[in-house]
């Protein structure tokens, strides 16, 4: 089963942006991530609709970061992407009449909405700044 790495890749490209002084273009984003320009349009398509990037078309334009990295959280990115189910694990739908299987869905869904509580409370409380900042200090 693949992993969504769209958080990851995009926390990834807003530090190199800050990095790069806050400006790049999807052919560079393209490269670092190794695909190609148009997933990079459609992956950062998410961070302007948020609010966090504006994109310049044309032979001189590129991605530019709107807002800075110490009023993002990476929770903000996750919240930004289009998304479903944070875990791939989920409940069993074989016999709902069962009450061993109705028992065994609510410990699966109790313990992935814990899960992703604490997931998003944990991405709440880390700035990109921060996250900048460790990369810059190595």
């Amino acid at each position: 089963m693949s992993c969504d790495t769209r958080l990851a890749r995009l926390l990834h490209v807003l530090v190199h942006m800050d990095l790069r002084g806050g400006t790049t273009t999807s052919a560079t984003l393209a490269q670092m991530l190794h695909t190609n320009e148009v997933v990079v349009r459609r992956t950062m398509a998410a961070l302007r609709t948020a609010g966090m990037v504006t994109s310049t078309g044309g032979r001189n334009g590129g991605w530019s970061l709107v807002k800075a990295l110490n009023t993002i959280t990476a929770r903000d990115v996750y919240e930004a992407i289009s998304h479903g189910a944070v875990f791939t694990i989920g409940p069993a739908h074989d016999n709902a009449a069962c009450p061993v299987e109705r028992a065994a869905n609510k410990l699966v869904v109790d313990a992935m909405h814990d899960g992703e509580k604490a997931m998003l409370e944990y991405l709440g409380t880390r700035l990109l700044s921060d996250f900048a900042a460790e990369i810059r200090a190595r």
